[in-house]
């Protein structure tokens, strides 16, 4: 890798933190303050979202690769909280070092705040357009989704560090991109999983799950 920061990592700072403040300012701080049941969400996910990204296995630098879990934190937080909380764990992952501070911007904009905005876009389709079936919500809003976050995530990384010169196409591809149908069925599974037992033991922790929808339906 590169051992100096780029243009590419400029604009992906700029870009994240911009992302971020826009985030935050529609959020209610003062719930977070004062609501126990947010917090205990919001900073426990963060910490197992955390655990998860630290387990990291790769040849190259940069070319890691980790369970996401973001398709289960988007539907358990919502859209908001869950930027807010896979942010406390990019900069954990990022402080005790398995992430370089270079690559904040580029992590934070590609590896999480596109497969959380495009899994929100799932749903929102399968919400709006599909039937509302219990295993409709399981299926097409967690597992199917979350095993095409981890392609879309590798693809954009992959495409970014060719773009950024920091590696060669082969290399990406050899050491990199082949590990996504490794990865796409234990990804998916994880988010299908979560939220399967969430919405059988916890339904009321899952923020895109209304009960009157999916169960109580007359």
């Amino acid at each position: 890798m590169l051992d100096y920061t780029t243009n590419i990592q400029y604009f992906a700072w700029a870009g994240y933190i911009a992302c971020l403040v826009a985030v935050v300012r529609s959020l209610s701080i003062a719930s977070l303050v004062k609501d126990k049941k947010v917090q205990h969400l919001v900073f426990g996910c963060a910490a197992s979202v955390f655990f998860l990204w630290i387990f990291q296995t790769g040849i190259y630098p940069g070319l890691q690769v980790h369970f996401l879990w973001l398709t289960a934190l988007m539907l358990i937080l919502g859209f908001r909280w869950a930027v807010v909380s896979a942010c406390l764990a990019l900069v954990g992952v990022t402080l005790v070092g398995e992430e370089s501070w270079r690559m904040l911007g580029v992590n934070g904009l590609l590896g999480v705040m596109a497969p959380l905005g495009l899994s929100y876009l799932i749903y929102s389709f399968a919400f709006h357009k599909l039937s509302r079936h219990v295993f409709v919500y399981i299926f097409v809003c967690a597992f199917l989704p979350g095993a095409l976050m981890m392609a879309v995530k590798m693809c954009l990384l992959g495409g970014y560090f060719y773009l950024d010169g920091q590696y060669d196409w082969l290399t990406i591809e050899d050491n990199y991109l082949v590990l996504i149908w490794l990865l796409l069925f234990p990804e998916g599974m994880l988010n299908g999983m979560t939220i399967t037992l969430m919405v059988i033991y916890k339904p009321h922790w899952v923020y895109t799950f209304y009960e009157k929808f999916y169960i109580h339906k007359k």
